[in-house]
Parts: structure tokens; C-alpha cells; sequence
């Protein structure tokens, strides 16, 4: 990644903002520390997880446990689904749901498991096509990467046509 400082501040702000980072002393440099336990309420092991399916997608419980190895060693599949049950069972007065286990789609073996925390996964399949299960799903995270491409390469495609008018081509 390419960022400037102030879009790191920014993004360190609105965590802030959020209680989701708190700032802890440093004596060269502002140290961060994330706060996403505490303000949701999850234990460590529930952490791993959501982190994993934040950054990676939609993944099936096996998969959960082997990408989780370094942040958390499961004692096996069934450990995670119960982590992810219970995830799923929050009550409302908890804040709700977090994670959502999705239909099992043709000829997968295993259903997947999305995270709610930028609201609902979307279920359609553009173009009708059945999806690819291994690649990871859309989030809203990369859903903003790839407005803000497509809206760099609209600006990109305006400046040369603007060069091959002045050009006179």
C-alpha cells in the first residue's frame, strides 16, 4: 500500500472515533493498540476468527482453523463452529450477530461462513455463473478499492482523450 501520513491519521481517528484503537504511550513514535475485543465483547479465540473473514472472506470452518493457526491453535474443526455458533446466536442486546453461515452452494462440501460486520454478504452471483468458492467474497473493504479504481481509471481514460484531442488524433 501507498499511503501519506495524513490518510493513516485519518483512518487512526475514525478508529478512534469508534473506540476500536486506543492510543498508548510511546516515547518516539504514537503507539496504537486495538481495542475490537473489548468494544464487541468477543473473546480472543471470536477475534481470529472475524479477523480471518474480514480480511480473507468467506471461508468453511476447516479452513477457519488452519488459516487461524497463528493467532490461535483450535483444538479441532468442531472448537471453531462452536466459536462461530456462538458468534452467530449473539443476542441483540449484545449487539447482534456477527457471523452468518451461508447455504451450501452446488457441489460444494461445506457451507461457508461470512462475517456481518459491513452489513448482510450478498448472495447473488453476477452473470448467473455459479460462483468460485475459493476465491474470497467481496467485502466492503475491497468493494471501496475497486470504486475508487474504477473511478481512477474513468479519470485516466478521460486525460487521454483529452491528450490525443490536443494532439489531433
Amino acid at each position: 500500500m501507498n499511503l501519506s501520513e495524513a490518510d493513516i491519521l485519518s483512518a487512526l481517528d475514525s478508529l478512534r472515533d469508534r473506540h476500536l484503537v486506543i492510543e498508548v504511550s510511546g516515547q518516539r513514535a504514537m503507539r496504537w493498540e486495538h481495542n475490537f475485543e473489548r468494544v464487541l465483547g468477543v473473546p480472543s479465540q471470536a477475534s481470529a476468527l472475524l479477523g480471518l473473514l474480514m480480511l480473507r472472506g468467506t471461508q468453511t470452518a476447516a479452513e477457519l482453523r488452519t488459516n487461524a493457526e497463528r493467532w490461535h491453535r483450535f483444538a479441532d474443526t468442531g472448537s471453531v463452529e462452536a466459536f462461530l455458533e456462538e458468534l452467530q446466536d449473539r443476542s441483540s442486546d449484545k449487539g447482534g450477530a456477527l457471523v452468518q453461515l451461508l447455504p451450501k452452494a452446488p457441489g460444494a462440501r461445506e457451507a461457508r461462513w461470512a462475517h456481518l460486520l459491513c452489513g448482510a454478504p450478498s448472495l447473488a452471483v453476477p452473470g448467473g455463473a455459479s460462483s468460485d468458492h475459493s476465491a474470497p467474497a467481496l467485502d466492503c473493504v475491497e468493494a471501496r478499492r475497486i470504486e475508487a479504481l474504477e473511478a481512477r481509471v474513468e479519470m485516466l481514460e478521460a486525460q487521454v482523450q483529452r491528450l490525443c484531442a490536443a494532439l489531433g488524433e
